[in-house]
């Protein structure tokens, strides 16, 4: 009675100057970092994203638009009131991805700059952009995320397409919001064909290729992708970075 009363103190003294409980599995310490993003998308995969990061204690950041979904309605609808309220209860960050997912064309001598909106009144319209018309569709998301949630972006945006030019992160820049973009290794190609980039291979790429202070980019949801990528490749893409010691960030770093 007495070894036992002793061999129990003795493997709580353990777990409380280690802090690691006998019978229970310790995930790696890290050493490194990775910062996942979403892009809005069409939103078909949205819920499956949040479980599979909730799942693994994953905090991930967030850039929205106010895209058509795979339901039929829009990303900032108050539809999705709820889903934007919960992933900021959870921690998450969250960026302007302009509002109508406007697409950069090219800039023009006047100090100005062409973009192509893919959804809202002047959809598939090329379209002139001063600094003040730039902001304002940046802000739009950060002013509906407020409406939606009560709390603001981080000032932090993110071009559609990766599209941008030194003059239009400038004017991003100067109504306050950062753009971020992603690194090569970072894009995860969950809008590539499935036929050609299969599940399988964007896994392996990802989970080799990504290294210490990576952004990595996917979609929560896309059209053009007919396997999805979540959840097949995103939960074992968290496993196989955690077992290479990484920590999961936010945005902006």
């Amino acid at each position: 009675m007495h070894f036992k009363w002793a061999f129990t103190q003795f493997i709580f003294a353990a777990f409380f100057i280690t802090g690691v409980s006998p019978g229970f599995a310790q995930e790696p310490a890290c050493n490194k970092t990775v910062y996942l993003s979403f892009d809005t998308g069409n939103m078909s995969v949205a819920h499956t994203v949040a479980d599979i990061l909730n799942k693994h204690n994953v905090k991930a950041t967030f850039f929205l638009a106010n895209e058509k979904t795979s339901r039929g309605d829009f990303s900032l609808d108050d539809s999705w009131k709820t889903y934007w309220q919960d992933r900021l209860r959870e921690g998450h960050h969250f960026g302007s991805h302009t509002y109508d997912h406007v697409y950069f064309v090219n800039d023009v001598p006047t100090g100005m700059v062409f973009e192509r909106p893919q959804f809202g009144p002047k959809a598939g319209a090329v379209i002139l952009y001063n600094e003040a018309a730039m902001c304002r569709e940046i802000r739009k998301v950060d002013d509906r995320f407020q409406q939606l949630t009560g709390s603001p972006l981080q000032r932090i945006w993110r071009a559609p397409g990766g599209k941008t030019s030194a003059r239009l992160i400038k004017m991003g820049e100067l109504c306050g919001y950062h753009h971020i973009g992603w690194n090569a290794a970072g894009f995860l190609g969950d809008e590539l064909s499935s036929k050609t980039h299969p599940n399988s291979v964007l896994l392996k790429q990802a989970s080799a290729n990504l290294q210490n202070g990576d952004i990595a980019m996917a979609h929560l949801g896309i059209w053009s992708r007919k396997d999805p990528w979540a959840p097949a490749v995103l939960e074992q893409l968290i496993i196989n970075l955690k077992n290479r010691g990484f920590c999961f960030g936010t945005l902006p770093k």
